[in-house]
């Protein structure tokens, strides 16, 4: 199955249908981005779809509703958490200014201190 997200004027993503691969693969048995656009626009009316990749091979990320295109990285962002993260060039993905201190157990981004504070062991080992 194929993904297809719907961005407004702001590239911010409204909505992620699927469309059957059927519906995009040409006669030489290729995908084609376009003909899945022009099969959404064909239900929908017009918009902008851009196709986004359930397993991250293309566009960084899947996207999802509140995300925002940029076209400039052909990727799709999550929203920003918190203020003080900065942008992963290659993964676009948010990171803290801060390492997080241990995956065996949890923590809570704390912005006002600008730190990770812990909460608990790990639920599941």
């Amino acid at each position: 199955m194929a993904h297809f997200a719907k961005i407004n004027s702001d590239n911010i993503v409204e909505i992620v249908h699927v469309v059957n691969n059927a519906v995009i693969t040409n006669e030489n048995g290729v995908e084609e981005e376009l003909k899945g656009k022009e099969f959404l626009n064909s239900l929908f009316g017009p918009a902008t779809w851009i196709q986004t990749s359930y397993n991250n091979n293309f566009r960084k990320n899947y996207a999802s509703v509140g995300y925002t295109y940029d076209s400039t990285r052909d990727a799709f962002i999550p929203p920003k958490p918190y203020n003080s993260w900065v942008l992963n060039e290659d993964t676009c993905q948010w990171e803290a200014p801060v390492e997080f201190p241990d995956v065996n157990n949890r923590y809570s981004w704390n912005e006002e201190d600008q730190q990770w504070d812990y909460i608990g062991p790990a639920l599941f080992e």
